[in-house]
């Protein structure tokens, strides 16, 4: 059985280390990753600190790493930098919801093989990953409408106010019936 789950991970694209972990605080969005990488023919382990992503680099740095930029202790870029001063090698990606220049100049410098920005889906991480040879991914075949990803980051912001109405529309600098009208209604596509 371990011998079809290793040929199933190397035709995946994946080498025989499919250790993968991710760093993210936002829980529900590192819940649902975890179980599609685990998919993927990845071993995830989690971690939803810079400090908890620290100590698991120091014990056994993966092969492979998924970072949040920012979390609540710290900058992702230091797990991504960790990373490659224990294991040289290994592949890491940094997602963010606050996407600029600069801060993806810094990622690939430290030694990122790519910076994506949320909403991201797991199909696009996966072919960030596995890109061979230094080779970007290639764009989404379907990416998500510009409502839908106006939807995730309204329900990303929502989930970071802990579900509160009026707070959540303030920071996004909206009218609160105008936000409890967009949260009343399902997700576009």
């Amino acid at each position: 059985m371990e011998h079809f789950a290793m040929a199933a991970a190397t035709a995946n694209g994946l080498g025989s280390d499919k250790q993968l972990l991710i760093v993210d605080d936002d829980k529900p969005f590192l819940e649902r990753l975890a179980r599609a990488m685990e998919g993927r023919g990845f071993e995830v382990s989690t971690a939803d600190s810079i400090a908890d992503g620290l100590a698991r680099v120091k014990d056994n740095p993966p092969a492979y790493a998924v970072v949040d930029m920012r979390l609540g202790d710290g900058n992702g870029l230091d797990v991504i930098s960790a990373l490659k001063e224990k294991r040289p090698e290994a592949r890491g990606i940094v997602l963010t919801g606050y996407g600029n220049i600069a801060t993806a100049v810094t990622a690939i410098k430290l030694g990122a093989v790519d910076y994506l920005a949320k909403p991201v889906d797991a199909d696009d991480i996966y072919a960030a990953l596995t890109a061979t040879g230094g080779e970007k991914a290639p764009p989404p075949e379907k990416p998500m409408s510009a409502d839908r990803v106006r939807w995730e980051h309204i329900q990303r912001v929502y989930e970071l106010c802990e579900r509160n109405v009026s707070e959540t529309a303030r920071r996004l600098n909206m009218h609160r019936r105008t936000l409890q009208r967009i949260l009343a209604k399902r997700a576009p596509r």
